[in-house]
This record gives structure tokens, C-alpha cells and sequence, in this order.
């Protein structure tokens, strides 16, 4: 006899239980750092600490979980946006959407870079799932004549990530003004007559 090896679904309460906790560990990231009491992230999802440790035993496996959750959750931005906009503007949102990401990431970047083997996968995964889906939005502006095709995936999600880095009291404006000079920059020269 075979054993059924498949993981069973979550029910409803748990599967809210955990976005919630990668909700409040997201916002408390941010501001208390990752070494933040567990308590506190805690109380802000509304849930005890058992339930925190009962789905991340680890605070590795919390770190992890938040930073898997906002690359998921830009990536799944990448077709909606294309829906609801032309190429360019899509582009230019989900951009704007890769920023917000990049300041959830600045809050793990200590633990991300500890040198913890349990975040050994993560940079392919943030490739792997960001790079197409920055892939797609390029692709539709540049056929469109929108923008000159002068960069990659990974070249963009390089330069807007240097580009995001604070800069004193003016971050996030900083950041938007820099994003918004490098999609003027791409579209300037662009075929405007579509391909």
C-alpha cells in the first residue's frame, strides 16, 4: 500500500492565521528589524505566540516565508497590470510595485545576508520568479513601441534596486523621482510606431 505523500490543504482560519502573521512580520520588519519579539508580531497579526511558532518554527523559516510571500506577490502584480493598462504604464507600476518590495527586503537584509544556509535558494527564487514577470512587461512596452529594448530583466531590477537606496530624509521620494527618470529614459528614442 502506498502512502499519500501530497500535504493536505490549509483549512480556511489557518491559512488567515499565516498571511496575517506574514502581514505583521512585514510591517514589524520594517520597523523593529528581524530580531523583533516574536510577541510583537504576534499581537499585530491577533494571533497567540503558539500559532507564530505552530507555523514558523523557526525564525528563519518567518524571515523566509515574508520575503517568498512579497516576491509572489510582485510577480502576480506583473498580469493584472497588464490587463488594466497600456505596456508602458503597466511597466511603470509594477516598477513602482518592485520599490515597495525592495523596502521590505532592506528590513530582512540582515538576516538574508547572515549567511543562514536556509536562505541559500532565495536570490534564484527572486530571480526566477521576478525576472519573468518584469520579462513580460518589457516585452509587450517594447513591441508596442514604447520603449527601446536596451536592458533585461536583470539589468532593470539591478539599477531600480540601486536606484531605491535611501537617501536621507528623502526617502521614498528619492526613489519614485530616480524610477520615474529611468522609464522616461527607456521610452526616449522608442519606436513610437509599434512593431
Amino acid at each position: 500500500m502506498t502512502q499519500n505523500t501530497a500535504p493536505r490543504p490549509l483549512r480556511a482560519d489557518a491559512q488567515r492565521n499565516i498571511d496575517s502573521l506574514l502581514d505583521a512580520a512585514k510591517s514589524v520588519f520594517a520597523t523593529s528589524g528581524v530580531d523583533a519579539p516574536a510577541k510583537e508580531i504576534a499581537d499585530l497579526a491577533g494571533v497567540g505566540v503558539g500559532t507564530l511558532y505552530r507555523h514558523f518554527p523557526k525564525r528563519a523559516d518567518l524571515v523566509k516565508a515574508v520575503f517568498q510571500h512579497e516576491v509572489d506577490a510582485t510577480a502576480d502584480a506583473a498580469p493584472l497590470l497588464a490587463e488594466q493598462h497600456d505596456p508602458v504604464m503597466a511597466l511603470e507600476k509594477w516598477l513602482h510595485r518592485y520599490t515597495e518590495f525592495l523596502v521590505t527586503k532592506r528590513g530582512l537584509a540582515s538576516a538574508l545576508h547572515s549567511g543562514d544556509p536556509a536562505f541559500d535558494a532565495l536570490p534564484s527564487y527572486f530571480l526566477g520568479r521576478l525576472g519573468p514577470a518584469l520579462g513580460s512587461l518589457l516585452d509587450a512596452a517594447v513591441e508596442a513601441g514604447e520603449i527601446r529594448a536596451v536592458a533585461s530583466p536583470k539589468d532593470l531590477l539591478y539599477a531600480v534596486s540601486k536606484l531605491s537606496l535611501p537617501m536621507g530624509d528623502e526617502e521614498p521620494e528619492h526613489g519614485r523621482r530616480m524610477l520615474d527618470l529611468l522609464v522616461d529614459g527607456l521610452q526616449h528614442g522608442a519606436d513610437k510606431t509599434g512593431c
